[in-house]
């Protein structure tokens, strides 16, 4: 059974500059919900209660989000703003929330490395904190993958279908359909060029990764950008063990990239009663004029 979920929040940011010299990039709201309460929430959709979230200096604010606010609750209660104080309590009593602290930036791998202790002998979900995944189904993606998990009792990734020009930003994998969106993952190589590409399946931002792979980091060489790559670490498995990846139903919205984050904010308040209609008017008369 995966129990737990491992959330990395320790990036710097900079594609984000000026805005998050300040303020931790998975803090910045799409509409008015911060980016990685959306990612917590997917972890609990998916039946985990307890994440693990590796931050590093001047993340301090994504603690603050996720910890109790007695004085602004009671407030709320007094004034009678119920739907206000249900906000704030968005995420369920019963869901333990643990935080570490990466000493320097160093890599996805390396970060992986610093939930050893927490997460023990047991597989484990990663789900990246600057990454929403909206499902087109009911179930979350991160269920999606445990669902797989859960049969195959392997490694699985989730995979998403992108242009080959831009492959080059992404983890991307080798292997062949099994089943429905179902993969075999027979290699993988982080951030090819187009032309060495060997396809456009890329890896999603979502893992169930087994404890083995803290074996396979302490083995694993800096990779692209003298970093510890999690790819890298995840090759080390192949070599002895299967590994799956799922073309999830959704989609993906990578909010570490300004035109994405934009395109995201402006569809999800078009989800919104309250906000739909005079933004569809505004956006008609933009267009016309």
């Amino acid at each position: 059974m995966v129990r737990k979920a491992v959330i990395p929040a320790a990036g710097y940011g900079t594609r984000f500059l000026p805005a998050t010299k300040s303020q931790p990039k998975e803090m910045l709201p799409v509409v008015d919900t911060p980016t990685i309460q959306y990612v917590v929430n997917e972890a609990v959709e998916s039946g985990i209660k307890d994440i693990l979230l590796i931050i590093g200096r001047g993340k301090r604010a994504i603690e603050e989000h996720f910890a109790r606010n007695y004085e602004l609750e009671e407030l709320l209660k007094a004034k009678g703003k119920e739907e206000e104080l249900r906000l704030i309590q968005a995420v369920p009593g019963d869901v333990n929330i643990h935080f570490v602290w990466q000493h320097e930036q160093n890599g996805l791998g390396d970060a992986i490395r610093y939930a050893r202790d927490h997460v023990g002998n047991e597989p484990f979900a990663v789900l990246l904190g600057d990454t929403v995944l909206e499902s087109s189904e009911e179930r979350p993606v991160t269920r999606q993958l445990m669902d797989v998990y859960n049969r195959y009792e392997e490694l699985v990734v989730a995979l998403e279908e992108v242009p080959r020009e831009r492959v080059s930003k992404y983890g991307v994998i080798d292997g062949k359909e099994i089943g429905s969106g179902v993969y075999l993952v027979e290699d993988m190589v982080e951030k090819p060029s187009p032309a060495e590409t060997p396809s456009n399946l890329v890896i999603a931002s979502r893992y169930i990764l087994p404890p083995e792979i803290f074996r396979a980091l302490e083995n694993t060489k800096p990779g692209k950008g003298g970093e510890i790559q999690l790819t890298d670490a995840m090759r080390i498995l192949l070599a002895d063990r299967a590994m799956y990846g799922y073309r999830f139903k959704g989609r993906r919205h990578d909010l570490g990239d300004k035109l994405e984050f934009l395109k995201t904010s402006i569809l999800y308040a078009l989800k919104r009663e309250d906000m739909r209609d005079p933004l569809l008017a505004w956006m008609r008369d933009l267009v016309q004029n």
